[in-house]
């Protein structure tokens, strides 16, 4: 073609111009609920026992129109020392997540492993600073395989029936 002089090719993508290639991706992020408590401060500050961090992670999504999800990854951290609570923060990061063309397994693992393990980094960032906001050392969380969370989920589900891990 390019010897005729033509520049544009032809890309023979089929249709009449209609998008009907897979895509799966990110819109937004943002933190839907935030809530920080310091109930025994300031006497916590003084505590010189290291607290106990109990950490509950929990990923849901919702549909907001035919190809737009609401991904929410809901974490709850509680730190406790002998004398009390040191401190809870309660964080609910969400996502939209656009998806066309995909199927339904796939979209699945998108918005259960996928976008969660793309949130994440930046959901573990506003547990830090409120952890710090709070007048204790920043949260420092270990990343989280979200990919392997998935596969153990569902094959605790096919397998015995129960799910296996917590994600």
């Amino acid at each position: 073609m390019a010897d005729d002089g033509n520049i544009i090719s032809n890309l023979d993508l089929g249709g009449n111009g209609e998008d009907t290639a897979p895509a799966a991706g990110m819109i937004s992020q943002y933190v839907k609920d935030l809530s920080v408590e310091n109930p025994n401060a300031p006497d916590a500050f003084s505590w010189q026992d290291a607290p106990q961090v109990d950490i509950q992670f929990n990923i849901a999504a919702r549909p907001i129109n035919d190809e737009v999800q609401e991904v929410e990854m809901k974490i709850v951290v509680t730190a406790k020392c002998e004398a009390g609570t040191a401190y809870i923060v309660d964080l609910s990061y969400c996502a939209l997540i656009g998806m066309r063309n995909i199927d339904q397994a796939q979209a699945h693992a998108f918005t259960y492993a996928e976008a969660p393990r793309i949130i994440f980094p930046f959901a573990r960032r506003v547990l830090a600073d409120a952890v710090r906001d709070a007048g204790f050392p920043p949260l420092m969380l270990e990343p989280i395989d979200f990919n392997g969370l998935y596969v153990q989920q569902l094959a605790g589900q096919q397998g015995e029936g129960a799910p296996v891990g917590n994600a």
